[in-house]
């Protein structure tokens, strides 16, 4: 499979003009990672598919995670064994496909004196944890006693502290993962297309047959046919069912969840942690990544439309008090925090004669078959989105065999098919490689972080063209020729979506990459054959986003107490 085929705004275009030349067997509303997960599935199986998305490629609730691919330590307390065993042969599966983009990663959870789950508890707890993975984990669970857990986190909490567990799970780049999934699928034949909104669907006999599509960049209306038809727009999914049959029930109950990022040596940690959040009693973790750490998650009931979901003052508060119970010394307040995200979770339903909570509502997904035939895939979480892909495509497989009589093809080995930058599982062999070409080893392991194998043929376009070989800012490791790939083989055709979702600039910058954008914008443009009034146009929208992400100061007072609220 090849790896540096192009994905672009040129694939883009050609894929949206052969979905409305000629039918498909299959239509995918949905580019984030369970749409993803079911285009890939689908086109190694054959089957002629198309995928389209409204906005960027996981540009909503799949880029705005915890960044985990775990196997849900907590959903043992709910009793959830099956959601367990499965997830954690995911997080197998996904740290030998894509090495680059989900990494191992040490958690530690400490235990309090009064607090829950109990020693005893969680000991049972962490054992059944690695039995569920056939403990085949990176490595097995060790309990610590609680002069272990002073050496490791001399920072973390010491008052009331009676040990911890120290066991692992791993941690991902939601976004580039989504993007990997995606390149993968158009690898294998699928037609994928971003900024391309469904406007309606096209119905035969009442049969959902397709559905036009307005290409949001240049406001031209495609019509594309479609054999079935797949709704995977998760928090959209009751919107686009409602399109369809403006009486259908709604499937979810979508939560909010926000992460806050501050610079990590504020609180000073070598390992996640995994703590009771002392405000409310639920699981949280503070998780490193870089210079950075971040704080999550909220899990809120939250009325917003998906477009308008953000972090308030509100759970910007919460966060911070919760880290700051348990990591006294970094007194974090509202002005510390570096960067904000929110997503709402797609989460199912749960039956009207239960009283749930939040945190207690199934992450289990189910997909349902409308009676127009318009098929749609609610609930689930990231970890287990190649599970709820292959889910899809069997229901898709079936229908395809009912309205024609072709075969049921085999379901592909997407457990065992590297994603695109994964054809290596041995990092620092790369990162040596790299290295052997007179880069500095923090540029070379940012590359390989990034790309994995294809970080060669990133630094490759230096060769050519030696101004692409600086760094986009100074004192960062990101340099301009990532911004020529991410153009030519991860389809960013905006500004937002090489700032924030495939360099991280967004988040990872104290001044989010405000002042990159105009030169960033400069060199797309080049590159998209953009002209002066879309340059401004983009470092406009850019900086509104900023703007937007930083609106949580404005509702929250400003204090540097130990609480940080």
């Amino acid at each position: 499979m090849r790896t540096d085929t192009p994905f672009s705004h040129r694939t883009r275009a050609s894929a949206l003009a052969a979905m409305a030349a000629e039918p498909v067997d299959l239509l995918v509303i949905g580019g984030g990672i369970t749409g993803a997960g079911i285009a890939r599935d689908a086109a190694l199986r054959g089957i002629r598919t198309a995928l389209v998305d409204k906005g960027d490629f996981g540009g909503a609730t799949s880029s705005h995670s915890s960044r985990l691919i775990h196997g849900g330590l907590r959903y043992l307390e709910h009793g959830e064994l099956h959601l367990v065993f499965e997830a954690s042969h995911e997080r197998r599966v996904l740290l030998a496909i894509a090495p680059h983009l989900v990494r191992p990663l040490a958690f530690l959870f400490p235990v309090y004196r009064g607090s829950r789950p109990p020693p005893w508890k969680l000991r049972v707890g962490m054992w059944l944890y690695d039995l569920l993975a056939g403990f085949h984990n990176t490595h097995l669970h060790r309990w610590l006693s609680r002069k272990q857990v002073a050496r490791l986190e001399p920072r973390l909490r010491t008052k009331d502290l009676r040990g911890a567990a120290l066991y692992y799970d791993a941690q991902a780049d939601d976004a580039r993962l989504v993007v990997a999934t995606l390149r993968s699928a158009a690898q294998a034949g699928a037609l994928v297309a971003n900024y391309a909104a469904v406007t309606g669907f096209l119905k035969s006999d009442g049969a959902v047959r397709g559905a036009a599509v307005r290409d949001t960049l240049d406001g031209r209306t495609h019509t594309v046919r479609a054999l079935t038809v797949v709704n995977a727009t998760g928090p959209w999914v009751d919107a686009v069912r409602s399109t369809d049959d403006p009486h259908a029930p709604p499937l979810l109950r979508p939560t909010k969840g926000t992460h806050v990022a501050v610079p990590r040596a504020r609180i000073g940690h070598a390992h996640a942690v995994t703590l009771i959040s002392p405000v409310d009693g639920r699981v949280m973790f503070v998780l490193p990544w870089g210079e950075l750490s971040y704080i999550g998650t909220t899990d809120t009931d939250d009325a917003a439309s998906p477009d308008d979901v953000r972090a308030s003052g509100a759970d910007v508060v919460y966060l911070l008090r919760s880290a700051n119970a348990r990591f006294p010394d970094a007194r974090l307040a509202p002005r510390d925090v570096v960067a904000t995200w929110a997503g709402l979770r797609p989460l199912l339903a749960p039956p009207a004669d239960r009283d749930l909570s939040t945190s207690q509502v199934s992450r289990e997904h189910r997909v349902v078959e409308a009676p127009s035939g318009l098929i749609t895939i609610a609930g689930g979480k990231l970890t287990t989105y190649r599970v709820m892909g292959r889910d899809v495509v069997d229901r898709v497989a079936q229908r395809l065999r009912a309205l024609d009589g072709r075969p049921l093809p085999r379901r592909p080995a997407t457990d065992h098919l590297p994603l695109p930058g994964g054809e290596t599982g041995d990092l620092d062999v790369l990162v040596e490689a790299l290295r052997a070409r007179e880069i500095s080893e923090t540029l070379a392991r940012h590359l390989v972080r990034h790309y994995g194998s294809e970080a060669a043929g990133v630094l490759n376009l230096v060769d050519g063209d030696r101004s692409l070989g600086k760094a986009i800012l100074p004192g960062r490791p990101e340099i301009w020729a990532e911004v020529v790939h991410t153009v030519e083989r991860e389809m960013a055709v905006r500004l937002t979506d090489l700032l924030v979702r495939r360099l991280h600039l967004f988040y990872e910058d104290p001044a989010h990459g405000t002042g990159a954008a105009p030169a960033v914008a400069a060199r797309m443009a080049q590159l998209l054959n953009w002209d002066r009034s879309r340059q401004e146009e983009e470092v406009a929208a850019y900086a509104a986003e900023v703007k937007r992400a930083r609106a949580f100061l404005k509702e929250v007072p400003r204090v540097s107490s130990a609480d940080g609220a």
